[in-house]
């Protein structure tokens, strides 16, 4: 925005490298490029490493270019799901796992030893939203027909030199090339440098500099990325994910001052903790009772990260977000021939019909044990499932039709009216100074609370790990059990029980480990 007002920028030499976003924050930053065209002013893409999505960007841009030995994989889009049920049954692990509707899938990785029809339905409609998107998008771009470009892309075409016959890219030109076009574009001469302000540093241009500025009022961003966890662990990375405790201050500190007209929460979160999700979703329906909160969805908001986002008035998601999942998966493992294998013993003398629920990860549950971990997990889905229908309006048993776990994107969630609208934050933005009695054309000042910067596997847990094609090894799983703060795997945004015990010491997971690296 501040770049096409800015008469000192002339254009943006746009580099794009390969992408670690999804399809929402991509969605997002075409929708800038295109806008930024509308300034008159040039945007030119330089592309060494090019995939779907970055060729999603560099094809809104006014001209692509690429050099000789580009790197093109125009090859499609895929879905992938993991399973480490045979490796786990090889290694005499049983996972009890109770999962509360039928496209919960997240327990799948550790239970089976493929997809089901159900998961499989679930990724094939997200698939063919993204790719028909995709599809599409290409097409109102480079002005191509829908066909020729499923033509093109099964023709398995690599050669730089087929792309700029076909129209795919501008021109075939190194960086430097590039940049000598834009100086003759400006009329510089060729002994001359080519002004250039990097992002970075241009960041740190004020609004008011540029007469952006001027209002008083103010909305308050707060970010809200990663996993879901209710108190730091002592083992947590500073600044990873989103904590539980700590977004509660920062929302009661909003709620309390007059400073703030409106709030936008940007949820970017495959879910976590169950309890802290419970918990913010309170204090963000108690600030929505005081000012108007608009929920703002990125890449994913799914899980306890949409159990997050229904607290508020308005939802906003990308086209492409992936969002919903009501449903909960927990379990334990049973460990009992992994122990007999390793020659690991565990006694329990204990009080209490049910004491051993958690304690005894050396046998599977009893009967009764079973029943009533079922209850529980039952119990836990419809809290989630009957809060989703009071914070949308919707009678349970319509909540029921789009609930039972299942992932949608933006636009499906929309028209079953998960999400009332679709846009960026810019959208939303626009959204709370409407709600706000604040006048369309009068600008506002947007205030980030929080800045979080969020591992990328945090974001692609749960059902990303299914959805963008990063598979979660085995090293990794074992990093979970092996923490000294329990078993503990987070699965689609809802926490495994954990299990605590004097056998879970980190000489004994070491045993585990040492064993399970010899298969």
């Amino acid at each position: 925005m501040k770049a096409a007002y800015d008469p000192r920028i002339s254009g943006i030499y746009l580099h794009i490298e390969p992408l670690n976003c999804g399809w929402g924050k991509v969605e997002e930053i075409r929708r800038h490029i295109l806008d930024f065209k509308k300034s008159g002013k040039f945007i030119v893409a330089y592309a060494p490493a090019c995939g779907e999505k970055e060729y999603y960007l560099g094809c809104a841009c006014e001209q692509l270019y690429a050099p000789p030995s580009a790197y093109f994989a125009l090859f499609g889009l895929t879905v992938q799901a993991s399973f480490l049920g045979g490796v786990l049954e090889k290694a005499g692990i049983e996972p009890q796992v109770q999962r509360i509707g039928k496209y919960k899938s997240a327990g799948d990785q550790l239970t089976r030893k493929n997809m089901s029809e159900e998961n499989c339905e679930m990724l094939t409609a997200l698939l063919d939203d993204i790719y028909g998107n995709w599809l599409d998008k290409i097409s109102f771009t480079t002005g191509k027909k829908r066909e020729e470009i499923e033509n093109f892309i099964n023709e398995g075409v690599f050669q730089v030199e087929r792309l700029k016959e076909g129209g795919w890219i501008t021109d075939i030109k190194y960086d430097d090339e590039v940049m000598s076009m834009l100086k003759e574009r400006l009329g510089l001469k060729a002994d001359k440098n080519l002004p250039i302000v990097d992002y970075r540093k241009y960041s740190k241009v004020r609004k008011w500099t540029l007469g952006l500025s001027g209002g008083k009022e103010q909305i308050a961003v707060i970010r809200a990325s990663g996993s879901i966890s209710r108190v730091r662990s002592p083992l947590s990375v500073p600044s990873s994910g989103i904590i539980g405790e700590q977004f509660i201050e920062k929302i009661r500190s909003v709620r309390d001052s007059k400073r703030y007209k409106a709030v936008i929460i940007r949820i970017d979160s495959p879910g976590g903790d169950a309890l802290a999700s419970d918990l913010m979703w309170r204090e963000i329906k108690l600030l929505a009772a005081s000012k108007p909160v608009i929920a703002s969805m990125a890449d994913v908001a799914a899980s306890g990260g949409y159990y997050m986002a229904m607290a508020a008035a308005t939802i906003v998601a990308e086209n492409l977000t992936l969002t919903g999942s009501i449903g909960v998966v927990t379990g334990k493992f049973n460990l009992g021939k992994l122990y007999e294998k390793i020659g690991f013993n565990k006694e329990i003398i204990s009080r209490g019909r049910f004491a051993e629920l958690t304690a005894a990860e050396q046998r599977p549950f009893r009967p009764d044990e079973a029943e009533l971990f079922a209850k529980s997990a039952q119990n836990a889905y419809k809290q989630f499932r009957d809060k989703a229908a009071f914070s949308r309006s919707m009678p349970v048993d319509k909540m029921e039709e789009v609930a039972q776990g299942r992932v949608w994107t933006g636009k499906d969630a929309a028209s079953r009216g998960l999400v009332d609208t679709i846009g960026g934050l810019s959208k939303a933005v626009a959204i709370a100074k409407q709600k706000a009695n604040i006048p369309e054309d009068r600008q506002v000042n947007l205030v980030e609370l929080s800045r979080p910067s969020p591992t990328l596997p945090e974001i692609l847990s749960g059902i990303g790990n299914s959805l963008v094609g990063v598979d979660r090894t085995l090293k990794e799983l074992l990093q979970d059990l092996t923490s000294s703060d329990g078993v503990q795997a987070r699965m689609d945004g809802i926490m495994f029980q954990k299990l605590e015990g004097s056998s879970f010491t980190n000489p004994v997971f070491t045993l585990i480990k040492d064993y399970l690296s010899s298969l």
